[in-house]
């Protein structure tokens, strides 16, 4: 029986623990949203915040996303070859790449490279007291800090999905045509006609969430970082971790959401 009532307090214990963590999230994401409504806007912030995900991120967005849409075509080949219907990887390729690999590769990559740098940059200055220095100087430190981020997030990363998707597309299309043999007007044709403005309009709205999560979560575990330099590195891991783990859910989430019937 004391077994038993362990394992209750431990999964109790658990549970609370998550639902405080999640709390404590929530009200910190409505906190600095609420900054964005309310003046003064640290624009040279957002600009920097934006460069940072948009630009620095943008080789290593579109060599994958190339790479992956060639993946597709030459993997779906092999199997579709075995039924006759190699004419239906034109239309695997878009909407595997438009829908799903281009918002969520993106957001991986994204979440590893901006996420783990906001964390740092963050958690850095919460442990040297720069942003309870902050404070002193009348600066409010989540309208300084975290909208500027998170704005620039749920802006940049649509636009790096539009370049993810056309490169993704392009990879499918070179090894589709150079390798395999396809003719180029017939499988661009099958193209178009299988991508509908949904798709495009599904695939950046994920991208607009999964940039608010990932600066949301870089952020919030750079800003409740604690401990010195071994807090800030667990502050940097959290991030990409938990950032990582929402992509995903929130694409499951989303998709179900636009697709189901």
């Amino acid at each position: 029986m004391s077994g038993v009532l362990s394992l209750v307090a431990s999964l109790g214990a658990i549970v609370l623990g998550f639902v405080r963590a999640a709390g404590s999230l929530a009200l910190f994401a409505l906190a600095a949203v609420s900054h964005l409504f309310r003046p003064p806007f640290y624009w040279r912030n957002f600009l920097s915040a934006f460069v940072e995900f948009a630009y620095f991120s943008l080789p290593v967005v579109a060599l994958t996303a190339l790479f992956s849409g060639g993946v597709i075509a030459l993997q779906s080949y092999t199997g579709f070859a075995r039924y006759n219907a190699q004419s239906a990887i034109a239309g695997i390729v878009v909407l595997s790449v438009v829908r799903e690999l281009g918002p969520v590769l993106a957001g991986l990559i994204v979440a590893g490279r901006v996420g783990s740098a906001m964390a740092a940059e963050i958690g850095t200055m919460r442990v040297t007291d720069q942003i309870d220095a902050l404070g002193t100087l009348s600066t409010n430190p989540m309208k300084y800090l975290v909208t500027p981020r998170l704005l620039a997030g749920t802006l940049a990363l649509p636009l790096l999905v539009v370049v993810a998707d056309i490169l993704g597309v392009l990879g499918g299309f070179i090894v589709s045509v150079v390798k395999l043999g396809f003719s180029p007007n017939a499988y661009i044709a099958n193209t178009f006609s299988v991508m509908q403005p949904i798709d495009v309009n599904v695939g950046l709205v994920k991208a607009a969430v999964f940039g608010f999560l990932i600066a949301l979560m870089g952020c919030y575990n750079g800003y409740h970082s604690r401990g010195g330099a071994q807090g800030v590195g667990s502050a940097t891991t959290a991030s990409v971790v938990a950032a990582s783990i929402l992509v995903l859910a929130f694409d499951y989430m989303l998709t179900e959401m636009f697709f189901s019937r």
